[in-house]
C-alpha cells in the first residue's frame, strides 16, 4: 500500500497473560514522597534491578508567574504559591530530587536532590527545579551501562545538565550547561538510544531577548553523542527538518532500524524518520504531516511506543489540551498507529478524511481523549507483559477553577449545563488504558486511581517487579478550596506525585 493507505484491519493473538486491573496496582508513593511541592514523576528509569523518580517541583507555582497564563480567567489560583518571580526563588525549595524504590526493600529512599548554584541575579537558586528524562545507555568510554538523566532548570540559573551515574548512588554532570556549550535552553524533552549514540533535543527557550516558552525550542535540532561521558554533541539534523513550522521535537523512538521525530507544529505535528547512517546532519523523510490530516487539534506528538510491530503514536495539544496563546483547542487526544507498508490506522480518535481521500473512523470505536474532551494528552504508552498500556492527561479538575468564558461556546454549554462541580466529581483524574492487539481498550481507571488531582499519567516503566506508573499532580502542598463565595487555600493530603506498582504476584 502507499504512504497514507488504509490498512486492513488485523486480529492479533491474544496477550500471554491477563493484563493489569485497578484491584492490581499499589500505591507505593503519595503526597509526593511526603512533599506536596514534588509535583511530577517526571522521569522514570529501572537500573540496576531499581525503581529510579526524578522529580520536578512546584508546577503549579511556576507557571503562575509565567506571561502567558497571567490573564488565565481563573476565580483563585489553584495552589498557594507566590505572585512574582521573586518570590518563586525565595520562598520556595525548588530543588529537583531523585528517589529510588528498592522491591526486596519494599520502600524509597531520597538518592540526590539538586544542589544550589550562582544565579543569574548574584543570588543562590537550584541548580535544577526537574529530572525530565531518565534512559540507560553505555556509551563509548562507560565501562558498564550508565542511568543517564538530563534536567530541566530554572530561569536564573545557568543552564540544564545531563547527569551521569554508574551505581545508582552517586549523579554527576557530564556536559557543560545547556547540554552544549552556551545553548539558551532551560530543558532536554528527550534521550533517546539508537544505534549506540544517545540522541537528544532541546526545549523550553531562554535569554538573548526572547521571550520564555516552556514547550517550544529555539534551537528544534536533533543532537548525538557516542560517548555522553565525554559531552561532545553533534546536530543530527536541520533545524526543524527545514520547515519553519516545526517548533521543537518531542518525541524520538526508534523503530525497523530508523529513529523516528515527532514534532509540535501549529498547522499538525510532523512525523520524520532516518536510519542515522552516514554522516550527520542526515537524510531524513517525512511520514506523516498535518496531524495525519486533523490539522492544529494534533498539535504535537507527545507519546510514541512500539507495540506488535506497529508504532503507536499518542497525540496532545500544548498547556492541557487548550492552547490560549495560539487558540488551538480546546480538544482530546489521540492514539494512531504507523503500520509497516507505511499505512496509518485511526485508532483511537475523530473520524475524518484523510489526504489520500480514504475516511477514517477510529478501531477502537472512541472519539478523541476516549470520548472525553479534556483528555488533552495521550502522555504515556507502555508495553507490559504483552498489553499495551496508555496514560492521559485529564484537564478536567480545571473546570473548579476556570471561569466558564475560557471555553468555548459549546463546552460552556455543556459545563453550564451539567455543573462544573458535578462533572469535576465525576470525570476529574487521568485515564490510565490497556489492550492487548492495540484496537480494543479497557479502562483501568479513569479518575486518577480515584484522586481527582491525579491529573496525569506522566511516565510508566515495565520490569519484572511490575508495571510502574508516576503521575502527575501539582496540585500540592496547599490547595484552593471553595468556602461560601470565597475561596481558601489548606493543606492537600492528596497533592504531590503518587507512584503505582502493577503487579500480580505468581
Amino acid at each position: 500500500m502507499s504512504r497514507g493507505a488504509y490498512s486492513v484491519r488485523r486480529v492479533a493473538d491474544p496477550a500471554p497473560r491477563p493484563g493489569l486491573g485497578r484491584a492490581d496496582f499499589q500505591r507505593i508513593c503519595e503526597n509526593g514522597f511526603g512533599d506536596g511541592h514534588n509535583s511530577f514523576g517526571h522521569s522514570l528509569a529501572w537500573f540496576q534491578g531499581k525503581l529510579y523518580v526524578g522529580t520536578t517541583r512546584s508546577n503549579f507555582q511556576m507557571v503562575k508567574i509565567q506571561a502567558i497564563f497571567k490573564n488565565l480567567p481563573v476565580d483563585c489560583w489553584p495552589v498557594e504559591g507566590p505572585d512574582d518571580p521573586d518570590g518563586l526563588y525565595r520562598e520556595l525549595d525548588r530543588r529537583a530530587q531523585i528517589w529510588c524504590f528498592d522491591p526486596k526493600v519494599g520502600e524509597f529512599r531520597e538518592i540526590m536532590r539538586a544542589p544550589m548554584v550562582m544565579g543569574s541575579q548574584g543570588e543562590e537558586v537550584a541548580r535544577e527545579t526537574g529530572h525530565r528524562r531518565m534512559v540507560v545507555f553505555q556509551g563509548e568510554s562507560d565501562p558498564a551501562p550508565a542511568l543517564y538523566v538530563a534536567t530541566w532548570a530554572v530561569g536564573r540559573s545557568p543552564g540544564p545538565l545531563l547527569l551521569r551515574s554508574e551505581d545508582g548512588e552517586s549523579f554527576e554532570p557530564c556536559s557543560p550547561y545547556g547540554i552544549l556549550e552556551g545553548l539558551p535552553i532551560t530543558a532536554t524533552r528527550v534521550l533517546a538510544a539508537f544505534k549506540d549514540r544517545l540522541f537528544t533535543s532541546p526545549t523550553g527557550t531562554r535569554g538573548h531577548g526572547v521571550k520564555f516558552v516552556i514547550n517550544v525550542s529555539g534551537n528544534p535540532i536533533i543532537y548525538e553523542t557516542r560517548d555522553p561521558r565525554r559531552g561532545k554533541w553533534v546536530a543530527s539534523c536541520e533545524p526543524g527538518f527545514g520547515e519553519t513550522g516545526n517548533a521543537g521535537v518531542f518525541q524520538l523512538c526508534s523503530w525497523r532500524d530508523q529513529l523516528y521525530a515527532g514534532t509540535i507544529n501549529n498547522e499538525g505535528f510532523q512525523l520524520w524518520r532516518s536510519d542515522c547512517e552516514g554522516e550527520p546532519p542526515y537524510q531524513w523523510e517525512k511520514v506523516l504531516e498535518r496531524g495525519a490530516a486533523r490539522g492544529a487539534l494534533n498539535q504535537a506528538v507527545v507519546s510514541m511506543h512500539v507495540f506488535r510491530d506497529a508504532l503507536y503514536i499518542g497525540t496532545g495539544i500544548q498547556n492541557g489540551g487548550y492552547d490560549l496563546t495560539n487558540d488551538i483547542g480546546p480538544a482530546g487526544a489521540e492514539l494512531l498507529r504507523l503500520n509497516r507498508d507505511d499505512s496509518w490506522d485511526l485508532v483511537m480518535g475523530d473520524s475524518r478524511d484523510a489526504d489520500d481521500g480514504s475516511h477514517r473512523v477510529p478501531l477502537s470505536g472512541f472519539s478523541a481523549g476516549f470520548g472525553n474532551l479534556f483528555n488533552g494528552y495521550v502522555w504515556s504508552l507502555q508495553e507490559h507483559d504483552g498489553w499495551l498500556y496508555l496514560g492521559t492527561m485529564d484537564s478536567t479538575i480545571w473546570l473548579r477553577y476556570l471561569r466558564p468564558v475560557a471555553y468555548t461556546e459549546q463546552t460552556r454549554a455543556v459545563v453550564e449545563g451539567v455543573g462544573a462541580e458535578r462533572i469535576v466529581e465525576n470525570e476529574a483524574g487521568c485515564d490510565l488504558w490497556r489492550s492487548a492487539d492495540g484496537e480494543n481498550w479497557l479502562p483501568v481507571t479513569k479518575v486518577g486511581f480515584d484522586n481527582v488531582y491525579n491529573f496525569g499519567i506522566r511516565n510508566m516503566v515495565s520490569s519484572s517487579e511490575g508495571l510502574f506508573v508516576a503521575t502527575a499532580n501539582p496540585f500540592g502542598p496547599r490547595v484552593a478550596v471553595r468556602k461560601g463565595d470565597g475561596w481558601t487555600y489548606q493543606d492537600n493530603d492528596r497533592g504531590g506525585l503518587e507512584i503505582w506498582r502493577g503487579h500480580r504476584p505468581e
